[in-house]
């Protein structure tokens, strides 16, 4: 990974700014999508989890403050799910996967990303529906887990069960996965750190790219943005990342 390289920064460090604007747009931290460029640029493993879950809480922390100060945020429909997703995450941070193991894992969860953005789980909202608090306690659980495991934050999970069962709106959902990112993934990180591992430094030069495409993504998406051609280019290096990361 030559990160001193000027292509590398012209070409990755574009892309690595478009994920962040398009997932900040929608209340993500855009895991998926770091996990899938770095996939692709061939990154090593030790490095793609750690940095994914840095690049996650910056961005994700930005949109939720964009949702936030639209008041978009319920705090009755997030803290279900994060009493038991951050253990769950801080565990899951600490089990290291066998490599083939962990791309077959991020692979299908890329695909599950990819299959949203495509508009498979379409973001219809429905009746407002009384949230079922030990259900939701119990997909938290899940959820951070397989975020921690993985180096993702499960919004990319949480967002279209949310808006299946109708436990909350289109801004909601976007609210409450923003913030369910930001402290899934601070429990992972501190989990990766447990676990006696070492944090890779060339993850700190992608901050700055993915703030400012975060900034500019939460900025327009918290109001009424729509990117949906780009977000199916999006989709589709997800697809490739995970083709690539399976077979």
């Amino acid at each position: 990974m030559a990160i001193t390289n000027n292509e590398f920064w012209i070409v990755f460090g574009a892309l690595l700014a478009t994920v962040a604007f398009l997932y900040s747009s929608v209340g993500h931290g855009g895991a998926s999508g770091y996990l899938a460029l770095m996939a692709i640029y061939s990154f090593p493993i030790s490095v793609i989890k750690p940095s994914a879950l840095l690049l996650n809480l910056f961005v994700s922390g930005i949109s939720f403050f964009f949702y936030y100060k639209k008041d978009f945020f319920k705090v009755k429909l997030f803290y279900p799910f994060a009493i038991t997703s951050v253990p769950a995450a801080f565990i899951g941070g600490m089990i290291p996967l066998e490599n083939k193991l962990y791309k077959i894992l991020l692979g299908i969860v890329l695909i599950i990303a990819a299959l949203r953005l495509f508009g498979f789980f379409k973001n219809s909202e429905k009746q407002n529906v009384t949230l079922n608090i030990p259900f939701a306690m119990g997909i938290g659980f899940g959820i951070g887990l397989l975020s921690g495991m993985l180096g993702i934050g499960g919004g990319v999970i949480l967002s279209p069960i949310l808006l299946f069962l109708g436990w909350a709106t289109l801004k909601e959902t976007a609210a409450i996965s923003s913030l369910f990112i930001f402290v899934n993934s601070i429990a992972g990180l501190s989990g990766y750190f447990m676990g006696e591992n070492t944090f890779p430094t060339q993850s700190f030069y992608l901050v700055p790219i993915a703030v400012f495409g975060g900034i500019v993504g939460a900025y327009y998406g918290s109001g009424y943005f729509s990117n949906k051609v780009l977000k199916y280019i999006l989709a589709t290096v997800i697809v490739l990342a995970s083709i690539k990361l399976i077979v």
